[in-house]
């Protein structure tokens, strides 16, 4: 299990162009890194949105924010054109991420058990630390909450 203060695990994957994008790229700055279960539904458009509108209050804060969700580059390339998204979305098919992160769980709706992603933010510092995580995120308000965390950092 992560946890605050440990190295995040390190990992490449796929943008919405099929470029391969490493966390160490990102290293010397702040990442935000979201974890969501599926482009174009309600609850992870909103997500996605309100990143999107707080995306210059992020830059101000020097960070990056990057989502992460197991569908295909296809539908993240669809995802992020719909909804004009400033930042990059990865694309974990294989489920490897999510799981070294500790976000691909069962989860049940109407009874019925399935796995799927566990809405998730990690903030990593600029050393690669893992400053925050936000488990079991609910949509509204998260993102304001976020910035409220790195502006006190």
């Amino acid at each position: 299990m992560l946890s605050e203060g440990k190295k995040a695990p390190l990992f490449s994957l796929p943008d919405s162009d099929g470029n391969k994008i490493s966390l160490k790229n990102y290293l010397g700055e702040k990442i935000v890194l979201y974890f969501y279960p599926k482009d174009m539904t309600s609850g992870c458009t909103q997500e996605a949105c309100d990143f999107k509108d707080s995306y210059p209050d992020f830059k101000k804060l020097n960070t990056t924010v990057v989502g992460v969700s197991v569908d295909p580059v296809a539908r993240h390339k669809k995802f992020s054109e719909k909804y004009d998204l400033p930042f990059i979305l990865l694309s974990d098919e294989d489920k490897k991420v999510v799981e070294k992160y500790g976000v691909w769980t069962e989860k049940s709706m109407y009874g019925k058990k399935y796995m799927g992603i566990v809405r998730t933010t990690f903030i990593i510092d600029e050393n690669g630390i893992i400053l925050k995580i936000f488990p079991k995120v609910k949509v509204n308000g998260h993102v304001g909450e976020i910035i409220n965390f790195l502006g006190e950092k």
